[in-house]
């Protein structure tokens, strides 16, 4: 049965377009760019080099976020004419929930370097549009925080997946206990990658304390200190890094997270098909193609590149979600067209929060799906579920 924020009728969210030019009668443009890759830039003149290059930067040389955009730039929309697309509805079924498009905010850590309010605002700003927000372990927010900050808002956890049992035991009956529907492992993280630009400016937020709230908060963790968070922190921070992550963990593991959560569990960080198979062999509900927006393999396939094959393996199984490269209403296109079930946002929606708080969230959310959806009436369809590969032309064939 799917439950969730469906029932009553398909948001226009094609309707910004015209709000934007009705407020442009009084004289009123909007604070932010509707072009969302201009983000970036401007991101970059508001903060400081050790934020901006950790949020936007990448791993190596960069290669593969230049990657995911050169996989999703390289299938071209043929649109198509004369189809009755009056009515629109982006609505989606995910992870057996009634979501109002195929969009969620992915998690994304340390938000407080970018914006005070933190994950407080990108969390407010998802539950004030009905997509879901993914908070991730790594938030300057404790996961509490964040549930009540949404409300009735929906929302997954992402667990980046402890060395230590009863941490993550206790993370999840933390997130369990406060409404959160369905767990998100993050698999391509185990090690930090070699990011010359957080190198260069020798920033690392967690260091200095930033983005383990959850932790610090965690009674679990804190029964692992000789002194509390607050009397030293430094003791804390060490016994953070050194059961972050779990590099010995293998796919034997996984049945540890099945047997201790009851809900939906989804892999990020899947590129090949045979792990794609084996996350359905394993009972998971789905898997998110992405590599981690080239944050920690350079060198590495671009996500948009790996997303057919993933889907052509288990899209009859379990869902396939996507991220690593979404910019504009076209990704999003691309990404379903190419057999995608929903996408998840990262970085430019982090740009909103930075330069505008929530309102620069909603912003972004708003102006991402009046593109998708005009985008999709304009190509011949009218909901997301008609697109198919013979909606997109391979450019380089």
């Amino acid at each position: 049965m799917i439950t969730g924020t469906g029932g009553g009728p398909a948001k226009d969210w094609s309707a910004f377009q015209f709000e934007i030019y009705l407020n442009g009668l009084t004289g009123a443009v909007p604070r932010l760019p509707t072009d969302l890759t201009r983000l970036e830039e401007m991101v970059a003149r508001r903060l400081g080099p050790g934020p901006t290059a950790y949020v936007a930067g990448s791993a190596g040389s960069g290669t593969t976020e230049r990657a995911n955009r050169a996989a999703l730039d390289r299938w071209q929309i043929l649109p198509r004419m004369l189809r009755d697309v009056h009515k629109r509805d982006l609505t989606v079924d995910v992870l057996g929930r009634r979501l109002p498009a195929p969009l969620a905010l992915g998690p994304v850590g340390v938000l407080s370097i970018l914006h005070p309010d933190a994950e407080i605002a990108a969390v407010r700003a998802a539950a004030a549009q009905g997509v879901p927000f993914v908070a991730s372990s790594a938030a300057s927010t404790t996961l509490e925080q964040i549930a009540e900050a949404a409300g009735d808002g929906e929302r997954w956890f992402q667990l980046y997946w402890p060395k230590d049992r009863e941490v993550t035991l206790s993370f999840l009956a933390r997130a369990k206990a406060a409404g959160y529907t369905a767990l998100v492992v993050t698999l391509d993280t185990w090690l930090l990658a070699w990011r010359p630009r957080d190198l260069d400016q020798a920033y690392l937020p967690f260091l200095r304390g930033v983005g383990t709230a959850n932790y610090f908060a965690d009674p679990a963790f804190r029964a692992g200190l000789t002194k509390p968070v607050e009397e030293d922190l430094n003791a804390a921070v060490l016994h953070f890094v050194q059961m972050f992550a779990d590099p010995s963990k293998t796919w034997d593991d996984l049945a540890f997270l099945r047997d201790n959560w009851d809900g939906p569990i989804v892999l990020k960080g899947i590129l090949h098909p045979d792990d794609a198979r084996r996350a359905a062999d394993g009972g998971m509900d789905g898997v998110i193609v992405s590599n981690h927006g080239g944050r920690q393999v350079n060198g590495s396939i671009g996500a948009a590149d790996a997303l057919p094959r993933v889907v052509d393996a288990v899209g009859e199984q379990i869902d396939v979600l996507f991220d690593s490269g979404i910019r504009t209403g076209d990704d999003i296109f691309k990404a379903l067209a190419l057999g995608a079930r929903a996408v998840l946002l990262g970085r430019p929606y982090a740009y909103g929060l930075a330069l505008d708080g929530q309102a620069g969230v909603e912003h972004v959310i708003r102006a991402l799906l009046a593109e998708f959806e005009l985008t999709l009436a304009l190509s011949g369809y009218s909901a997301p579920g008609q697109l198919t590969p013979e909606a997109l032309v391979d450019a380089a064939r």
